[in-house]
């Protein structure tokens, strides 16, 4: 059903280990790892105006939540006119409550369409998957490395399966790792920290919206459960996912900080346009004040 996902995203982490494999080889476990970083990077980099709009949007919203407290308190026994003067109110001034799920929804797709992906390079523990298998039982070894996932061929599953990093699988865990569990301690323990710590960074970076219960309580997830859930899932995730996660968060929060600095410009560069407009409007000392002739 999301073939539409597993191909691109199967496609692009293809050239991407193209680039990569040139200079470190096609089983090496770091050329596998930065090609899963500038997928990250390509996608994010092509959601970067929609995410502006959303931050600018978001910025409205603040600005607008007052008059949305006054429509509730006006209209609290008829939820129909408060949703109809609310929708409104978010028509006049240009906002779109749908564009800010944009990019949560293209970020939710490549996660599950590059898990997908890394997942079935392995398939000789769990059932075959992918449009190139034809069983539905788990397949043997020489099998497996021998068939095609999605638009990766059979010399990239092979290269995959190979690949190692200080010794560590690409694929191994932290709960599974067996004998190689320092190494990929090694690898797992920084990329989880960097993601819980770029989470919750990204979190105090980020304006709540609103000052309701539900407000506070997201912005409580945001802080501190979602970091939580970072560290929780360390441990049970690939090394090759937690690059994934570690690459993405670190992204979000320097784009939210950039965003940040740049509707702070905004606002800065708005304010300094009013007071100049005020200033040349303004009498100049001495001179009688002219009325407009009706």
């Amino acid at each position: 059903m999301l073939d539409i996902v597993y191909f691109p995203v199967s496609a692009l982490l293809w050239c991407w280990h193209q680039v990569f494999a040139i200079p470190l080889g096609a089983a090496s476990g770091l050329a596998w790892l930065l090609a899963v970083v500038a997928l990250v990077v390509t996608v994010r980099a092509l959601l970067v105006r929609t995410a502006l709009r959303q931050a600018r949007s978001q910025k409205v919203l603040r600005s607008l939540q007052p008059r949305m407290d006054t429509i509730r308190r006006a209209h609290r026994d008829d939820p129909r006119a408060q949703a109809e003067k609310i929708r409104l109110l978010h028509r006049e001034h240009g906002v779109s409550m749908f564009a800010g799920f944009v990019p949560l929804i293209a970020q939710g797709l490549v996660f599950l369409g590059l898990f997908h992906v890394l997942r079935s390079f392995d398939r000789t523990g769990t059932y075959a998957v992918g449009p190139f298998s034809s069983t539905d039982s788990p397949l043997s070894p020489e099998v497996n490395s021998a068939t095609a996932n999605y638009l990766l061929g059979a010399p990239e599953v092979r290269a995959f399966l190979e690949a190692r990093l200080f010794g560590a699988p690409l694929s191994a865990t932290l709960t599974g790792a067996g004998d190689v569990v320092v190494a990929v301690a090694v690898l797992a323990v920084p990329l989880v920290l960097i993601a819980a710590l770029a989470t919750h960074v990204t979190a105090r970076l980020t304006p709540a919206v609103g000052d309701n219960t539900t407000a506070t309580i997201m912005r409580n997830l945001s802080l501190w459960v979602f970091p939580a859930g970072a560290l929780i899932g360390g441990a049970i995730l690939p090394v090759v996912v937690l690059t994934y996660f570690a690459t993405n968060a670190l992204w979000t929060c320097g784009q939210q900080y950039l965003i940040h600095r740049t509707l702070d410009a905004e606002t800065a560069a708005a304010q300094s346009l009013l007071t100049t407009t005020d200033r040349a409007s303004a009498p100049r000392p001495g001179v009688k004040p002219q009325r407009r002739k009706r």
